[in-house]
């Protein structure tokens, strides 16, 4: 956010009631209550520590390359940052861990908090890492847990409440102050990136915290809806085994798809512009003798079918939308079997049940979805009211994969017209041909997100197209406009597919 503050009011809204209910000012440490000077040394900092928010390390990090805490891949070519390393401690049943990055030299005056992914339980060291090589200071956090399963709910509603916001607001407001003590002054704009669980992440901070962010990219936001519409997918398609079709049938099924709807959008170039207003009717398939590779038996047929319809209550009325033509490459996401992927299951047996044995196959239409949402409310469930962070400035960049295998497109799309004046300047989606779950797919995921944002937020240009990119070999292969919903990008008529020069905006 705009602004200079100056040290001693940063450390004050540490301790502030909203931070830390149980700790008023006026108990505060002597430490904290004395001065500082301003620009404190990388090692200083765990100067900043109180009984709730511990700086477990603060230390400089040469440039260069650092290898993962977490086991992933050595991150290159880092600039030269202080490694700030906190414990946050909201309630006493909380213990949740953050990083902030500090560039010690280039910093551009600004913050980036970027989002996790599914349940959480690990720092987002990559994304750290993206952002700190544009300059920025950053931080991530593991959400209050350690480990990608949701068995920390169980028993502990207070670490379900910092899963869902409270880690990420606690981790952004110590970020904020622990940038004015290093740097001292405070960052001109504070920036959101995030995708999946991420993105859900960005939204639910937008909502409760609207003076938090001055911009929000939030990519493929994971509507916890998505983990019944998961269930329900996993007992209509593989619980028996004569509805499960064999991945060996997908390529045949997808190239079945493209026939039906590729040229829909005025060129056949192998991606589906927009997949929402395709049919395919997949009894076209169906084997006229025995079951073979070629084609789908009676039952595949229909669970063909079932993928690509809403999710819907035994009274007909909807509940999630469906997985989109186009996806068929990766349908073993929600229909591989044999179980369902832990990170939807999770949902019931953890969450919902607090039952770790809790089976699958009873998984009930009108019961479960109705159980999971009253859990979900008022705690990790999107909400549209997001007034109070458009009246203020704040700019929400969406996007989605038309090929998400993983959360139904159709769900940002419902949440954007959900919003009150998407009409206004303050809001934009944009809807990826071909690209899956964030990222891959037949179609351009690639795009400068961030860079989108500091031209909206910095420099008042609102955008309306921008040009993404698809990577094969390592090579730019294919370019192409995204437009905002609900433009679609269509052929001029001449030029290569290839080129996102060959493409207009324009309403579909």
């Amino acid at each position: 956010m705009p602004g200079r503050t100056v040290l001693l009011a940063a450390l004050c809204l540490l301790a502030s009631p909203l931070l830390f209910a149980s700790e008023p000012l006026l108990a505060l440490p002597p430490l904290l209550v004395s001065p500082l000077p301003r620009a404190q040394p990388c090692e200083s900092l765990t100067k900043l520590s109180t009984a709730k928010v511990v700086v477990d390390a603060a230390k400089p990090v040469v440039e260069g390359a650092l290898p993962q805490p977490n086991g992933g891949a050595k991150l290159s070519a880092l600039p030269a940052f202080c490694r700030v390393a906190v414990t946050l401690k909201p309630t006493a049943d909380s213990d949740i861990h953050a990083e902030i990055w500090l560039p010690t030299a280039g910093w551009n005056g600004k913050l980036m908090a970027v989002g996790s992914g599914g349940w959480g339980g690990s720092i987002n060291y990559s994304s750290m890492a993206e952002a700190l090589r544009r300059g920025y200071a950053t931080a991530a956090t593991d959400d209050g847990h350690v480990g990608d399963s949701a068995s920390f709910v169980v028993g502990h509603p207070e670490k379900f409440v910092d899963f869902a916001y409270r880690a990420e607001h606690e981790m952004t407001v110590v970020a904020k102050a622990v940038v004015d003590a290093f740097y001292g002054r405070a960052a001109r704009y504070s920036y959101w990136n995030g995708c999946s669980g991420g993105g859900r992440e960005g939204l639910l901070q937008a909502y409760r915290y609207p003076e938090e962010f001055d911009g929000i990219i939030a990519g493929d936001p994971a509507d916890m809806r998505r983990n019944a519409w998961a269930l329900w997918l996993a007992t209509k398609t593989f619980k028996d085994a004569v509805d499960y079709i064999p991945p060996a049938k997908y390529a045949m099924i997808h190239r079945f798809v493209l026939d039906a709807c590729d040229a829909n959008d005025g060129v056949k170039d192998g991606l589906i512009e927009d997949p929402s207003s395709c049919k395919v009717d997949f009894a076209k398939l169906a084997c006229k003798g025995g079951d073979a590779a070629d084609c789908l038996t009676q039952r595949q047929v229909k669970t063909a079918q079932t993928i690509i319809s809403p999710f819907r209550d035994s009274k007909g009325e909807q509940l999630f939308p469906r997985l989109e033509p186009g996806t068929e490459m990766r349908w073993a996401r929600v229909a591989g079997g044999p179980d369902p992927a832990e990170l939807f299951w999770d949902q019931f047996r953890y969450v919902v049940y607090q039952n770790a044995q809790w089976d699958w196959r009873s998984f009930d239409l009108d019961r479960d979805p109705a159980k999971a949402n009253a859990v979900n409310r008022d705690v990790d469930a999107l909400d549209p009211h997001l007034e109070a962070f458009a009246k203020r400035g704040g700019k929400l960049l969406l996007y989605h994969g038309w090929a998400d295998q993983q959360v139904a497109p159709g769900s940002t799309v419902e949440f954007y017209k959900a919003l009150h004046d998407v009409n206004g300047d303050w809001v934009r989606l944009f809807m990826a041909p071909g690209m899956a779950h964030c990222s891959g797919g037949e179609g351009p995921d690639s795009f400068d997100k961030i860079g989108v944002m500091e031209d909206w937020v910095e420099r008042g240009k609102v955008p309306a197209r921008i040009v993404a990119s698809h990577h094969a070999a390592g090579k730019v292969d294919r370019t192409r406009p995204l437009c905002a919903y609900p433009q679609v990008a269509k052929y001029k008529g001449s030029g290569s597919v290839d080129d996102a020069g060959s493409f207009v905006c324009a309403v579909k």
